[in-house]
């Protein structure tokens, strides 16, 4: 893929930690695009309902990987890599650290596939990622509570849920350059406070920032 110039956030972390709000109040604060997964673009927003719907079972975590793959390259081609050859700042709710952890460790252990995959199709990571960290069981109980449509994934339980919290820690010591770790069992005002003052600082730091 060709060159970048742009500056590229992504957020992670269990269902019902709260990065989507911070992710959407990051790029409000900077003025930054806003983009989503599985989705972020026509095509990979048609498969996100294939993904986040319906029964726990319906796709074996083999077949997720395929699926969630064909969406992120479409996510890259159609969203992301213009936006960055544009030089734009973009914060992405989720990328490919999710399929790290969701696919890779907790659902089964095909991290070695969701890395070849990636590295062949993709090839693409974030300048900063955003893990918020967040009580397993209360990040449930408010993912429950929303009652959607999208909720394939609480619905594998809180072992679920404390399998994924211990694949992201683990992503943040795997990646320490890029990740950073966010105590997100605070008020939503704190958190956003100390990613925004992160990011600014990250930003700063930048050549030409």
């Amino acid at each position: 893929m060709s060159a970048r110039q742009g500056v590229f956030i992504t957020f992670e972390g269990i269902d019902g930690s709260g990065k989507s709000t911070q992710a959407r109040l990051l790029a409000d604060s900077l003025g930054a695009a806003l983009t989503r997964e599985p989705g972020g673009s026509p095509g990979a927003e048609e498969i996100r309902r294939l993904l986040v719907e319906g029964d726990a079972g319906r796709w074996s975590p083999e077949t997720e990987i395929l699926l969630f793959t064909a969406a992120r390259r479409d996510h890259v081609e159609k969203t992301i890599r213009p936006a960055l050859e544009a030089g734009a700042v973009i914060v992405s709710d989720r990328f490919a650290d999710s399929t790290r952890v969701y696919q890779g460790a907790a659902r089964a252990s095909l991290r070695e596939k969701v890395d070849l995959l990636h590295t062949s199709m993709i090839a693409l990571e974030p300048d900063l990622t955003f893990v918020i960290d967040m009580d397993p069981a209360e990040a449930l109980r408010r993912g429950l509570a929303r009652d959607h449509a999208e909720d394939r994934f609480e619905s594998l339980g809180l072992g679920f849920q404390e399998t994924l919290r211990a694949g992201f820690l683990a992503l943040a010591r795997e990646f320490p350059a890029r990740v950073c770790l966010i105590d997100g069992n605070r008020p939503v005002a704190a958190v956003a406070a100390g990613v925004l003052a992160k990011a600014r600082a990250f930003l700063e730091g930048m050549p030409n920032g």
